[in-house]
Formats: structure tokens, C-alpha cells, sequence
């Protein structure tokens, strides 16, 4: 047996598969099960062990607990996340039922969806499917919808998901939050404290709760005895995935199912998780790597010096849908620096536009003098220059003719743009400064996003 060597404080009572707070999940015969939850704490892991543990029960056995026997319709949140589902349910497989068959990658409907399947002994099957809500239309039995706030378009999943189970089977839907505003918050909402009209079971596990219940344990018994974190107990472990995190706001959304507040936002989590590329999707553009196919590029530079980044927002337009190509962030670089990074891209670029208020003032002026004023335009910020460049980001993040990068650092330059009304009646638009900056991303992206419209519509809002 593997020696441990971490210092967790908080050890289950018996060697069991399942801590406390997933057995309690998985023991839910509930029709409707919901679960908030911390990231990362191995619900996944037990939805696959005890759909497999269910269907590789006998009839009797399965009639006694009042399980139907039908198939499983498991949403996951991409292509990588079906594809280590369904590896959990064949790896519990063996242990259930010797008679489990990995049937690979099927086609399930006309419209050409498929899913990774996994058949029984039983003849009733799991199929682990990506998050499209067509691939759920016309099936019937157990479905669970994993990480469902990170959807696409959560309401219309489960509008469509819902109706599978009328003639047996369960509804499970588990998931991180992601904003007050997204569906799954209604949910939790309705539960909570308009009287649970769908009648949900609900289970809500925090990191705190994880802790509680012996996770330290069970992770620090499957790292290597060298990993840096079997040194932590539970309450140091807790402030080093919190001071991980891109700001608070993230940690007690990610970790403490406490959603963020999209009322106070400029954009919210809905809008900006729609416009991101999956994360299997090629994004990124090298300088001397250029596609020959590539379209014309424009970019923002926001720039900073000692407490702020210098950030490079380089977008490609295609179509009317201008596509994220590259984001480069220095931080504390001398100007020469900067220059010898962010030149070679501006070379590429058909118009750049420049935050040209206070230290970028230089950086504007010497950027134009070498590239010229047609290529690169000075912006100098003030309150309405800023509202003039964010509402387009927003209009972009609202039609969906923006795509950027899924990054937790760009999410949080992007949450923490902040509309207010001053005591005059004037908008301003403000971020508190977190640990990555200003908010830089978004204003660097504002400012591509203004390079990149059309000269012919387009007002300069260089200010001499």
C-alpha cells in the first residue's frame, strides 16, 4: 500500500471510494438532482461510478432500489470532457460488469451528433456527448448535464434535455456558477427561495465542505510524493487555491458556489463564455507563423509601465466576426522592450490604435512617426472616449461577432469593467485594480475593436 506522506488534517473514517458529500449524491434517487459545487472536486468521477454501479445491477436488485433501467444522455461541457467521461465509466466498468463494451465514437441522430458509448451487460448503454442541445432531442432516459452554467445556452439545453425523462429516469444537473444572471443561478434561485417549484434535490459542496469531508486526503494520496502541494493542510491549502485565482470574484465563484454579480458588470458571464474559442480550438497566430489565408489584422494597445500591463490585442476580421489572433502581455518592460515586441505586429497590422494617455503619449508618437498616421492612431482616454469604445465591445459580446481566447485572466479583465453613474449624472467606467492589472485586456481589446472598423464609418478619437 502507498505510503502517505501529506499533511492533510481530515481523514475519511474508512477507506471508501466515495468522500461523504458525493456519496450522498450518488445514494439521490431523486427524479430532479441539482449541484452546486467548488471546481474540481472529483463530481464527474462519481456520476460515472454511479451510473455504471446502477446499470450493472441485476433486475432484482435494481427493482428493489427503485431504479427503471434506461439509458444515460451525459452532456459534457466540450469534446476532452465526454471523451474522460466515458474513460471513467469504462474504467468503474471493469470492476461492475465483465460484460461492459466500449463501442468507441457512434453517430445518435440524423443531424450527424455523435457520442462516445459505452453498453452493458443489460443492453442499456451510456452515451457521453459535447454540449450541443440538438444532440438531446428525441432521447429518452437518465440525463445528466455536466458543468451546465458553461454552456452555451444552459436554458435551452434543459428545455430540450427535460422532456427525455417523462417515461423514466433522472434529471442531474451539476455545475460551477457563472453569474447571477445564467440560468443555473435561476435554478439554484427557485430553489432556494421561491418555494423549489420543480422540486429539485439539491446539494451544494464548497471547497470548504470538500475539505471537511477528507478531499485533501484522498488528492494527496494520488500525487507524487515530491508534489509541492502534499505540504499543505486543509486551511493552507484553502489560501493557496485562493490566491491562485484571478480575483476574488473568481475564487468565490469557482470555489465557494457564491455567483458573480452581473447587475454591477459591464459584461456578463453569459456573454462573454459565447464568444469564447472551445478549448481544443487553434486560436493563436505566431509573428512569423502567418497563415497564408490570413485575413487583415487590426490591434489595441493599452499601455502600462510599473503597476500596469502593456497589453497587444491583435484580431483578424473575417466576415463581420473579428477572431482573437494573439494577446500579449509585458509587464514591467523598459520601452525599448516593448517596442522590440510589439513593433514586429504592428508591422502586420492594417491600423493600430494606441492608448495614448499619460506614459503612452511617447509610445503613440513614436509608433506613428514610424509607421505613420494612417496605420496607427493615438487614443487618449477620458470618460467619454472610454464610453465611446466600450459600448461597441458590448454590442460585439451581445451579436456574437467577437471570439476570444477561454482564459481565466482575460474573463477577469473583462468582469471587472464596471458602469457607474457619478454624482453629476456623468458615466464613468472603472475596474479595480486586481493583481493582473486594470482591467488592460478589455481596453486593449476596445481599442482593436475601434482599429478595426471600417474607415469609412469609422471617427477618430485621437485627441491632440
Amino acid at each position: 500500500m502507498k505510503k502517505f506522506v501529506g499533511n492533510a488534517k481530515v481523514r475519511p473514517a474508512k477507506d471508501s471510494l466515495l468522500l461523504p458529500y458525493q456519496s450522498d449524491y450518488v445514494a439521490d434517487r431523486s427524479r430532479l438532482v441539482l449541484v452546486e459545487k467548488s471546481r474540481q472536486i472529483g463530481f464527474s468521477w462519481a456520476t460515472a461510478l454511479g451510473l455504471v454501479r446502477d446499470q450493472s445491477l441485476s433486475k432484482e436488485a435494481a427493482a428493489r432500489s427503485g431504479i427503471t433501467p434506461t439509458d444515460d444522455w451525459v452532456s459534457s461541457r466540450d469534446e476532452e470532457q465526454a471523451i474522460l467521461f466515458i474513460r471513467d465509466c469504462n474504467a468503474f466498468a471493469k470492476i461492475y460488469d465483465k460484460g461492459a463494451q466500449d463501442l468507441g465514437e457512434r453517430v445518435i441522430d440524423d443531424k450527424g451528433n455523435k457520442a462516445y458509448v459505452i453498453r452493458y451487460a443489460s443492453g442499456m448503454e451510456t452515451h457521453s456527448m459535447t454540449s450541443n442541445p440538438d444532440a438531446q432531442a428525441g432521447k429518452r432516459g437518465n440525463r445528466i448535464l455536466d458543468e451546465f452554467a458553461l454552456h452555451n445556452d444552459p436554458r435551452q439545453l434543459y428545455t430540450i434535455a427535460y422532456p427525455g425523462i417523462t417515461w423514466g429516469g433522472s434529471l442531474r444537473i451539476i455545475s460551477t456558477h457563472r453569474g447571477t444572471a445564467n440560468f443555473f443561478n435561476e435554478l439554484v434561485e427557485e430553489i432556494k427561495h421561491k418555494g423549489n417549484p420543480k422540486g429539485f434535490s439539491l446539494h451544494t459542496v464548497t471547497l470548504q465542505r470538500a475539505l471537511e469531508d477528507g478531499f485533501l486526503y484522498k488528492l494527496q494520496s494520488k500525487l507524487a510524493e515530491s508534489d509541492p502541494r502534499q505540504q499543505f493542510d486543509e486551511a493552507s491549502y484553502f489560501d493557496w487555491v485562493r490566491s491562485g485565482c484571478a480575483d476574488e470574484e473568481s475564487f468565490q465563484q469557482e470555489y465557494c458556489c457564491n455567483p458573480a454579480d452581473d447587475n454591477s458588470a459591464f459584461l456578463t458571464y453569459d456573454q462573454i463564455a459565447a464568444c469564447e474559442y472551445r478549448p481544443t480550438d487553434s486560436w493563436e497566430y505566431a509573428i512569423n507563423e502567418l497563415p497564408p489565408t490570413c485575413g487583415t489584422l487590426f490591434g489595441g494597445l493599452d499601455i502600462g509601465r510599473h503597476q500596469d500591463l502593456t497589453v497587444l490585442w491583435i484580431v483578424e476580421k473575417v466576415g463581420d466576426v473579428l477572431h482573437t489572433r494573439q494577446v500579449l502581455r509585458l509587464s514591467k518592460e523598459t520601452f525599448a522592450a516593448q517596442e522590440a515586441a510589439i513593433y514586429p505586429w504592428l508591422e502586420k497590422c492594417r491600423r493600430v490604435c494606441i492608448d495614448a494617455t499619460g506614459l503612452g503619449m511617447q509610445f503613440a508618437e513614436r509608433a506613428t512617426e514610424r509607421f505613420g498616421k494612417y496605420r496607427v492612431e493615438g487614443v487618449t482616454f477620458s470618460g467619454p472616449v472610454k464610453e465611446e469604445l466600450a459600448y461597441p465591445v458590448r454590442a460585439a459580446f451581445e451579436d456574437r461577432s467577437i471570439r476570444i481566447p477561454q482564459q481565466p485572466k482575460i474573463r477577469a479583465a473583462l468582469r471587472a469593467i464596471r458602469k457607474e453613474t457619478t454624482a453629476s449624472g456623468n458615466i464613468r467606467f472603472a475596474a479595480d485594480r486586481g493583481a493582473n492589472g486594470h482591467a488592460d485586456e478589455f481596453w486593449a481589446l476596445a481599442l482593436a475593436k475601434h482599429a478595426g472598423k471600417e474607415s469609412g464609418n469609422r471617427e477618430p478619437i485621437w485627441l491632440d
